[in-house]
């Protein structure tokens, strides 16, 4: 049955393009906030001109350029990455601090994170080339559970972390329904898994200080569908894209 011709917004969507802001952050180039302001300080040129407005359309047949540099949005592309302690999860640091991308491979597109893990939290932590499928995979409407296995100074009681199933508020903040477990204790130290969705800036260090523990090792171990499985500390594997088209159309 040949398929139906598109809808009419849809075919003048597909004609006109797509804003210039949302364009730079599918090719990585930067956020779409950050991508305003480049346009703003007159970095950006469509044709050959000076682009003035974050909500300037472009199309594959335009000759998009950053800092002289041409631009192009090559295919999606997503990589599962072993962040090592030690690193923080930004381009440039100033602090002057190690970062995971200067220590990635040589040989990879420019990369953006999907979500963060602090300098002190290890484990997996995806990377891809699209600043758009970044965005989308960081809401908390995808209900994607995030798991973790936590390492805390102490023996905590189930009754304790039961209470985090209920969601919890520490200075201010609600935080959403959290499943933790005991899984073992050795000496002063015990192991937690931990399953969240929301995953905020520090969320299993904050809780379980709430309830009194010090998390010392904290490893992210799955992000929605993705595992970190037996991938080496410090290595970089791409998720091949029938897995991508798969777990995100």
């Amino acid at each position: 049955m040949p398929s139906s011709p598109p809808a009419p917004d849809a075919a003048l969507q597909a004609e006109r393009g797509e804003r210039i802001a949302k364009f730079l952050a599918r090719a990585g180039v930067a956020s779409r906030r950050d991508a305003e302001q480049m346009i703003a300080a007159g970095r950006v040129t469509l044709n050959g001109a000076p682009v003035t407005h974050p909500a300037t359309f472009v199309t594959g047949a335009d000759a998009v350029l950053v800092d002289g540099k041409p631009v192009g949005v090559e295919r999606t592309r997503l990589f599962r990455y072993h962040k090592p302690v030690g690193l923080v999860t930004t381009h440039r640091d100033p602090e002057g601090r190690p970062t995971v991308f200067a220590r990635l491979p040589a040989g990879l597109p420019r990369l953006i994170s999907v979500g963060r893990l602090d300098l002190t939290s290890e484990g997996l932590l995806l990377l891809t080339n699209d600043g758009e499928l970044a965005r989308r995979l960081e809401l908390p409407s995808n209900g994607w559970l995030r798991r973790y296995r936590v390492r805390v100074h102490g023996q905590p009681e189930p009754a304790a972390l039961a209470r985090l199933a209920r969601g919890v508020t520490v200075d201010g903040i609600a935080y959403g329904p959290i499943e933790a477990v005991l899984d073992a204790t050795k000496g002063d130290n015990a192991w937690l898994s931990m399953t969240l969705r929301e995953g905020r800036n520090r969320e299993i260090r904050r809780v379980l200080a709430y309830l009194g523990f010090r998390v010392s090792r904290l490893i992210r171990l799955a992000y929605g569908p993705f595992q970190l499985g037996t991938l080496p500390r410090g290595a970089v594997a791409e998720v091949p894209p029938k897995v991508v088209r798969e777990q995100l159309g």
